[in-house]
């Protein structure tokens, strides 16, 4: 049986238990550890929500020197990245340093993973989300830039992508149950077109 490990973000984290289920009879699962803490502020990245771009790269290089091997990895940071200022509308980790952090995440990831699967940032309406949350903004045309920045980097590795961003943003404005999270009946589709790439790309007989 193969193993899956997810490092992801809140949004990970949400359509989680379904993957675990949906994959149970024929992949292993497991994630970054702390849901419990994740869950206290999805906002906040602690425990299992992998947050920013530089939190990632953090935390692969210190499992890479503790000697930490992976089956399948499946991957995705850009959400908290893209987190702008409410005074100065400065990114949380800017487009130049997002593709440099990348570039080293994918150096490591295939360094220590047998498959590694980048899984793309889902997609903010800018209206919703900065009517909704008042401590910071996100805007719709930096989640495209961002993960054309991403595309570009997994293309250069070689590296294959899951286009979660499309298949979500096809629900509409009522898949949102807060400023940039998913109603549970998205999150368990969501599992279920992850699951069918993992079943279309690595088959079990």
């Amino acid at each position: 049986m193969r193993r899956v490990f997810v490092i992801g973000d809140s949004i990970s984290i949400q359509y989680g238990p379904y993957l675990k289920d949906m994959l149970a009879d024929r992949f292993g699962y497991d994630r970054k550890s702390g849901e419990e803490a994740a869950l206290t502020n999805l906002d906040n990245p602690m425990g299992a929500n992998g947050g920013d771009s530089s939190m990632v790269l953090e935390y692969l290089t210190l499992e890479h020197n503790h000697g930490t091997r992976y089956d399948i990895l499946l991957m995705n940071c850009g959400l908290h990245d893209i987190k702008s200022s409410l005074t100065d509308s400065s990114k949380q980790v800017p487009p130049d340093d997002y593709r440099s952090n990348l570039q080293s995440i994918a150096k490591l990831a295939q360094k220590m993973a047998n498959d590694v699967i980048w899984i793309q940032t889902t997609d903010v309406v800018t209206e919703i989300h900065n009517a909704r949350c008042r401590s910071f903004h996100r805007f719709e045309v930096d989640v495209l830039q961002y993960n054309k920045i991403a595309d570009q980097v997994w293309e250069s590795f070689k590296i294959p992508r899951m286009d979660l961003y499309s298949f979500s943003r096809a629900f509409g404005t009522s898949a949102y149950c807060d400023h940039v999270h998913f109603t549970e009946e998205v999150r368990r589709l969501q599992a279920a077109y992850i699951t069918g790439y993992l079943d279309s790309r690595f088959p079990t007989f």
